[in-house]
């Protein structure tokens, strides 16, 4: 037990941690305390490296698109948020866009999407994405065989032109298993401040696994390329999720100062993989 008494002889934050290491077995709130630490201690050098990162890509003028994808629950957006939350919001942006409009719906698919792409200087994380047409909106019906197919053609070109124009994309699968996924929609539900994440798409989500997997399994082979890679970070464990993609970025580019917070940058390939037909994935 950890009482008034016993805080008042800590003088450190060392001294606190030490006990807690102590007496973990003892008390599991300990432990989940430690995780915590841990993660922590781990989190706050890479997001130091993410800012040396984001100070790199505006002086030299680069244009970074990170893609999150993945079914619901997943964990895009805690990833992201680790991503965002200490960087300049003047030279970051998260694009999530609603449902497109009746005029959206009428223009080229990619119109919408176009005016979100970044400008020099600009690190743009996407929540879903133009990707939506290649896994959701076939799934749940939101759009034609026709418009659906149109896409696949169309995309790997549209993301060449993207390359072209000196824009690195980075897409991101979070891969989780239907087990998880159920344990953390249910957890949402029991929340006052996450139920609004519920979605009638989420309820569709264990009904309709299969059907995902099968169109997640079209997208990658036919959408994975030299240029715009997937890459698979698999998500059951949220907080090794967030560290080990962080760390992917960073391992890709040489910028100022690089390591000069954390030294281990390369990612765990345990959990962070690029796409081949062998991959193994979670949510298969």
């Amino acid at each position: 037990m950890l009482t008034e008494e016993i805080l008042k002889t800590f003088k450190r934050k060392a001294d606190l941690v030490n006990y807690i290491k102590q007496h973990k077995d003892e008390t599991p709130a300990f432990q989940v305390a430690l995780e915590k630490y841990y993660y922590e201690q781990e989190l706050l050098p890479l997001q130091a490296e993410l800012v040396d990162f984001q100070r790199w890509v505006q002086k030299e003028n680069k244009k970074i698109a990170i893609i999150f994808e993945g079914r619901d629950a997943s964990g895009k957006g805690g990833t992201i948020k680790r991503f965002t939350e200490h960087l300049n919001p003047r030279a970051r942006r998260i694009v999530a866009l609603n449902k497109p409009t009746e005029i959206e719906k009428k223009q080229w698919y990619f119109n919408r999407y176009i005016k979100e792409i970044p400008n020099a200087g600009e690190i743009v994380f996407f929540d879903r994405s133009w990707y939506n047409r290649a896994v959701v909106e076939p799934v749940m019906g939101f759009c034609t065989e026709e418009q659906y197919k149109r896409f696949m053609i169309q995309v790997p070109e549209f993301e060449h032109m993207l390359y072209e124009s000196d824009t690195t994309i980075i897409k991101f699968w979070f891969s989780v298993s239907k087990e998880e996924q159920q344990r953390r929609f249910e957890k949402r539900l029991k929340s006052s401040l996450k139920k609004w994440k519920f979605s009638p798409v989420d309820e569709k989500g264990q009904e309709l696994w299969d059907e995902f997997t099968n169109y997640k399994n079209q997208m990658f082979s036919r959408t994975h390329n030299a240029f715009s890679p997937w890459v698979v970070i698999k998500s059951n464990d949220k907080k090794r999720a967030r560290l080990e993609s962080i760390k992917y970025v960073l391992s890709l580019f040489d910028y100022d100062n690089k390591g000069s917070n954390c030294k281990a940058l390369l990612p765990d390939p345990n959990i962070v993989q690029r796409y081949f037909r062998n991959t193994v994935q979670l949510d298969k």
